[in-house]
């Protein structure tokens, strides 16, 4: 099969080209029917294509990718960052800083996927957790909370020359779109 982009002959089912990494496939929302990705119609069932549409899976593996569709869920999010880090960093070699940070959010890595959690992402020096998405247990709020407790607990074990770092946390529940 030839990309629809540059000319180049990829493997049937390709989703990507090996040459310009162009999609070689949408599938349609309406019916996942394969389409050229610059199309603006399903060339099965009519439908308008919406842009950026989902590529198409490889052949042998399931045929089309499913659009993500978003659900509402009852989520419990952790954010917990280091008092006073941006002080105590200033002066610092920046391979110390890093390695101290690298403790840091191995710390935290542990202690929430411990209580259950998914790490969502570090932000310089916070860290933000969620309980409820992907997997919901009946108690996400509570395992968020002891996490948060906990992880402030063992950020002030972790201590660098003469400093001892501290954090604070806060957890908030409620509906989420994920």
């Amino acid at each position: 099969m030839s990309c629809w982009s540059c000319g180049t002959a990829n493997e049937a089912g390709a989703r990507f080209c090996i040459q310009c990494g162009a999609p070689q496939a949408q599938s349609c929302a309406a019916c996942g029917h394969a389409n050229p990705p610059n199309a603006r119609f399903c060339s099965n069932c009519g439908s308008l294509l919406e842009a950026g549409a989902t590529p198409m899976a490889p052949a042998g593996l399931g045929g089309p990718v499913a659009q993500p569709t978003a659900e509402r869920r009852l989520v419990s999010v952790l954010f917990a960052d280091l008092v006073g880090f941006t002080t105590l960093s200033e002066d610092r070699d920046p391979e110390e800083t890093r390695e101290l940070l690298s403790r840091y959010f191995d710390v935290a890595r542990r202690t929430v996927e411990g209580h259950g959690g998914t790490i969502e992402k570090f932000i310089g020096d916070a860290v933000m957790a969620v309980w409820g998405a992907p997997t919901a247990h009946e108690d996400d709020a509570e395992r968020a909370v002891r996490a948060a407790m906990e992880l402030v607990s063992a950020v002030a074990q972790i201590s660098e020359g003469d400093a001892q770092l501290k954090a604070r946390a806060g957890v908030l529940t409620g509906e989420a779109a994920v």
